[in-house]
């Protein structure tokens, strides 16, 4: 059991920091799974929040939730003089804001979430900047901050690598999602041959009931994830040229599936997806304006939970974002996954997928069809194989959440009753 206590007549005070309740439903599933794992073990922490979206969070939760970012302009260009002046104040002012919130708790969690990477477009003093002030305050006020099952990579412009590195190096706690992750911070000359890789805590949400059952060769139901996708920092000069190619070849693909016979559900991951959706189905009711309306549906989910309900009932899923894939793996559907970064081909290897792989950047739709073919063909045997990787990986979130109980949470009242039921 765990040295550290608490002040008697109260929990432990827990804070929650990131990326939470901007839309983003895979960052918001990972918050969930640690959320469940308190609620059995400490439920009567005090829990808070510092994140991108705290009238979400407060609205899902009814949890106190503070804006990360005193300058809510934080992440619009600064076109005028008086916006640059309020990004510069407002960094000075976060370091203040940032110390002042930590000091209030005894544990700090990072929850999953990819925020140890620089591939898509990000400037070193956003996000990262403030990553930086959460494990600096943590060392400064004595609060322990825990980066838990994070991702990491080596793309991105060399002081957002410098800043990110700073910041690790910085925390009390650190677990990567997978050993790319981990490869990914020892290139960078962090010293980190004692931090453990766990699977995304995503995996360890419940999963809803399996409800397709598609006889084999009967056209099916394809999920296909879409994702606002624009480059990585490198591409923003051609951004919007980036966009329109990947929304022109996947809805490409759509049109080839309608042409199957199959059913298709367009299957988004944060808000802004909702575009790339409403532009390939705009495109396939003007070309083919007598299709049943039920052959090619898109429905935003509002949560993780809703967007599993969904991919519930699919026979075979291809998608982009990162949690799209994560959850259609979790349900063991058959899966294609056309990745924007290297996660998504070391999440797919994992699971047994490799070769069901494509590069968003050179998406091919003749490869696609081709894929989707052949996974379709061994839809019954792979899915098996997922469902034992899917057990292997709550076994090891579980032994991870033994692990944050004794040498990172406070030991309380309810935390020996758990750890006492495991030995």
């Amino acid at each position: 059991m765990s040295g550290n206590t608490f002040a008697a007549g109260r929990g432990p005070r827990i804070g929650f920091f990131g990326l939470l309740g901007s839309g983003n439903l895979g960052n918001d599933g990972s918050l969930e799974a640690f959320l469940a794992f308190l609620d059995k073990v400490y439920p009567d922490a005090e829990i808070d929040f510092l994140c991108a979206g705290p009238e979400a969070i407060e609205a899902r939760y009814g949890l106190p939730a503070t804006r990360m970012h005193w300058n809510r302009g934080e992440y619009s260009t600064a076109s005028s003089p008086r916006a640059v002046a309020l990004k510069g104040i407002g960094k000075i002012v976060d370091a203040f804001r940032t110390a002042a919130w930590v000091r209030r708790h005894d544990v700090v969690v990072v929850p999953g979430m990819g925020v140890l990477e620089g591939g898509l477009p990000l400037r070193w003093w956003g996000f990262p900047y403030s990553l930086l002030l959460l494990t600096a305050s943590g060392r400064l006020v004595g609060t322990k901050v825990a980066l838990v099952s994070v991702g990491a990579n080596t793309e991105g412009r060399r002081m957002t690598r410098r800043v990110f590195t700073l910041a690790a190096r910085l925390a009390h706690y650190r677990s990567f999602r997978d050993q790319m992750s981990k490869d990914a911070m020892r290139a960078t000359g962090l010293g980190i041959a004692d931090d453990l890789v766990y699977p995304d805590l995503a995996f360890a949400l419940p999963i809803p009931t399996r409800r397709s059952a598609t006889p084999p060769g009967q056209p099916t139901t394809v999920g296909v994830g879409v994702m606002t996708y624009h480059g990585s920092n490198d591409d923003r000069d051609r951004a919007d040229e980036v966009y329109a190619h990947y929304v022109a070849k996947l809805t490409q693909f759509v049109h080839w599936l309608i042409e199957q016979g199959h059913r298709v559900r367009l299957l988004t991951g944060d808000h802004e997806d909702e575009q790339v959706s409403a532009e390939i189905l705009a495109d396939v009711r003007t070309r083919r304006p007598d299709l049943d309306p039920s052959c090619l549906v898109a429905e935003p989910p509002r949560s993780l939970d809703e967007l599993m309900e969904q991919m519930a009932a699919l026979d075979t899923v291809v998608a982009t974002r990162f949690h799209n894939v994560v959850c259609a793996l979790m349900l063991s559907k058959p899966t294609v996954s056309i990745g924007y970064a290297g996660k998504n081909d070391v999440l797919m290897a994992g699971m047994g997928l490799a070769e069901f792989c494509q590069s968003i950047r050179t998406l091919d739709v003749d490869r696609l069809i081709s894929q989707y073919t052949a996974l379709e063909s061994r839809r019954d045997v792979v899915g098996q194989a997922m469902d034992d990787r899917n057990a292997v990986n709550r076994r090891l979130l579980e032994e991870q959440y033994a692990l944050l109980s004794s040498t990172v949470f406070p030991a309380g009242p309810a935390e020996a009753e758990v750890l006492e039921g495991r030995s």
